[in-house]
């Protein structure tokens, strides 16, 4: 096991030395910084599992350098070297989130005490340190500071709602918050709420009972009761509708589920974590998603930011994965060119983890030798698309062709497409204002016939 990290911050450089020996002895990694930016800049690089600066410095003092911390890395714990005439400001300081402080000049056992605790809070959980997140290969420190803040939440049974771009793994982070939480030994669940269809989806997730419904030939439990004692993840939550977050919201509140069909309720033990590419704070304040769902869901969240953005990844992502592929190929391929992975590296990534994987597998599929070159990566960047299309975007896209179509068939009698379509002719009509169409349109002037036999003349 790799020894626990504590940033000493300090200008003065014989105390910094001192620390550094003192935190060596006792088996840590010391790394020393001689001003706050220097720390910052150290940070960027790799996390530490401590910080231990002075509070009285010269540029950034140490209470700067911990609200720059709080910004970045708001579980990381800090402890506040303090010189006699500053207590009080370490003790407001304390208040504000700092994990502890210590008088200078400090007690050897009790920095070490101080530094032991943190390192206990912060680490504080289950499973073995590496096991639970295997499958999340990261050399960010903005990836390692969320993995931390999961695995914090994972020991409680708070839901979780993580947010990202599609394709930056946000299943494999609800996976590993499940594995290393108290619920591991329990079934995982999975759904996805964009992919199955409005009229199926409460039952996938409630259950219902046989004859509910046509082609309920038999009884379903649902997923929910599919995770009992686990965790169940919603992926895409902001494409539940909005009849469905009511039905959510109160089993959320009342531990329990009413399967289609049955006048009773199922009692139900399950750990929420849910997931989405959009903005629900926007889709709240536009009526789309319910308010007190939101805020039954977020009450912890954690974003992932794009691959594009940490750019530290793409090398060991793309050594990973071309690790696993040619396993799974069984191919003798065991490194990229310099120049290809050049290009991995300046690619913009705009389908993140998931596009750089497809890239990675194309090239290893078409390799013929140990090394994959420029040429084979340049290919599989081309033919990948430049992203695929918003689900948002695809659906309005599906929703107008299909409107044009029924309004099509009934020559824009919004009374007959409306039934076709299952939907009353206010609902329709707000269909037909959302994408601007306008049923006079697609009306067949009553002339036309007459027209068209002339014109046969």
């Amino acid at each position: 096991m790799n020894p626990k990290t504590v940033l000493v911050v300090d200008d003065d450089p014989d105390i910094l030395k001192l620390l550094s020996l003192r935190l060596a002895a006792a088996g840590y990694a010391a790394q020393a910084a001689s001003s706050g930016e220097q720390a910052l800049g150290a940070m960027a690089i790799s996390r530490p599992d401590v910080v231990v600066t002075d509070l009285k410095m010269g540029g950034m003092d140490g209470l700067a350098l911990f609200e720059a911390i709080q910004k970045q890395m708001p579980t990381l714990p800090v402890i506040i070297l303090t010189a006699h005439g500053t207590i009080p400001e370490a003790v407001e300081a304390t208040k504000r989130g700092v994990f502890g402080f210590l008088p200078k000049p400090f007690d050897g056992k009790m920095l070490l005490d101080q530094v032991a605790q943190a390192i206990r809070t912060s680490t504080a959980g289950g499973g073995s340190d590496e096991a639970w997140r295997a499958d999340l290969v990261t050399a960010s420190p903005q990836m390692e500071a969320l993995l931390h803040q999961a695995r914090l939440v994972a020991q409680s049974d708070a839901s979780v709602l993580i947010s990202g771009a599609s394709g930056t793994g946000k299943e494999l982070i609800a996976r590993a918050i499940h594995r290393t939480s108290k619920r591991n030994n329990e079934p995982f669940v999975a759904v996805n709420c964009a992919a199955i269809p409005e009229n199926l989806l409460e039952s996938e997730l409630f259950g219902h009972r046989k004859g509910s419904f046509t082609g309920a030939s038999y009884d379903h439990k649902g997923l929910f009761q599919s995770a009992e004692g686990g965790t169940v993840f919603l992926d895409e939550i902001g494409d539940m509708p909005l009849s469905l977050q009511a039905k959510l919201l109160r089993a959320l509140q009342e531990r329990e589920v009413r399967p289609v069909g049955s006048a009773t309720a199922v009692p139900i033990d399950v750990r929420i974590i849910s997931a989405t590419h959009q903005d629900l704070e926007q889709k709240v304040k536009a009526g789309e998603f319910r308010e007190d769902l939101y805020y039954r869901l977020n009450v912890v969240s954690l974003r992932i930011v794009p691959l594009s953005d940490r750019r530290e990844d793409i090398v060991p992502l793309a050594k990973h994965f071309l690790t696993q592929v040619a396993l799974r190929y069984a191919k003798e391929v065991r490194a990229f060119a310099p120049d290809a992975m050049e290009l991995l590296i300046a690619a913009p990534w705009p389908g993140n983890v998931r596009q750089l994987q497809n890239v990675i597998e194309q090239s290893v599929a078409l390799a013929t030798s140990p090394i994959i070159p420029a040429a084979l990566v340049q290919s599989a960047l081309r033919s990948e698309p430049s992203g695929l299309t918003p689900l948002d975007e695809a659906k309005r896209a599906f929703e107008r062709d299909y409107l044009i179509r029924i309004l099509r068939i009934t020559s824009g009698n919004v009374t007959q497409a409306a039934k076709l379509a299952h939907r009353n002719r206010t609902e329709f009509y707000k269909l037909l204002d959302r994408h601007q169409l306008q049923p006079g349109m697609f009306k067949v002037p009553k002339s036309a016939p007459v027209a068209q036999a002339a014109a046969a003349h």
